[in-house]
């Protein structure tokens, strides 16, 4: 009775283990193109160069408005963490790069139909993209925060305090931000195929609808713009507590990311390589 058993049960579990091994295989195959590419390494040089001059620049605004004769913009001490916060908002840009190029670059190449012969299950390539894209943005995030934190610190002297704790925190909420820009990239990528298109896209999602929301400063206006992934974003990196919780503001820019994946795998589906 026992043989029996093992025997009826292995049928359950052999389509699972080649599910897994095959995604294990696709994640691998990614790994492999996308650190290969120059354009990989030089977009994440890119963004450490845009971090260290947007820290350094903002730490340079903080300290001399303190010190100069204009009480007006006197900003007290500020954390780094502040700081490293609102660097964020112009490396973005480079650093979503990473998620867009992981799909829009097989398509420009071609190569994505070598890459669907290999992997046939459309969602399995889009996973196993979204899994890398997502954790070298996460990893280059904390890459990103370290260097705009050694940077901003000097700079504002006295006028800056790193508690420890709080720092590696906010270090470690920008990696995260980051890793779920670049998946939404690569999803909007898959739909749009077209790295140009997706940036407008992109700049229009993340930046320039909200802002036309918000600028009338009209109260319905501004709820819509909260739930904009780049509000929401916002938000979490801020630890706000208005108009809603930071773990509210992460929900929905993974709410977002995961929408633009799903939208993705379904112009994968509905038209040809």
């Amino acid at each position: 009775m026992s043989t029996q058993t093992d025997t009826g049960t292995r049928p359950a579990i052999a389509p699972a283990a080649g599910a897994g091994a095959a995604f294990r295989s696709a994640v691998a195959a990614e790994w492999t193109k996308l650190s290969s590419v120059r354009s990989t390494w030089w977009t994440a040089l890119a963004g450490l160069l845009v971090m260290a001059a947007s820290a350094g620049q903002l730490a340079i605004y903080a300290a001399n408005g303190n010190t100069n004769d204009d009480p007006a913009d006197d900003a007290g001490v500020v954390t780094v963490g502040s700081v490293l916060i609102d660097s964020v908002e112009l490396t973005q840009y480079v650093v979503l790069a990473l998620g867009l190029l992981a799909i829009t670059a097989e398509f420009t190449s071609g190569t994505i139909r070598t890459t669907l012969q290999c992997t046939p299950s459309r969602g399995r390539v889009l996973l196993a993209k979204a899994a890398v894209a997502g954790a070298v943005t996460f990893a280059l995030g904390l890459l990103l925060g370290g260097v705009g934190v050694l940077v901003a610190r000097p700079v504002l002297g006295e006028w800056g305090s790193a508690p420890v704790i709080d720092t590696i925190g906010d270090i470690v909420a920008v990696a995260t931000y980051l890793a779920l820009i670049g998946v939404l990239a690569l999803g909007l990528g898959a739909a749009l195929r077209s790295a140009v298109l997706t940036i407008v896209v992109l700049l229009a999602t993340l930046m320039i609808v909200p802002l036309s929301l918000q600028e009338p400063d009209i109260e319905v206006l501004n709820r819509i713009a909260d739930v904009f992934p780049g509000v929401a974003g916002g938000h979490f990196l801020a630890g706000d507590t208005e108009p809603y919780p930071p773990v509210v503001g992460l929900l929905l820019l993974a709410g977002w990311a995961a929408a633009a994946l799903l939208l993705g795998r379904a112009a994968l589906r509905r038209r040809d390589a």
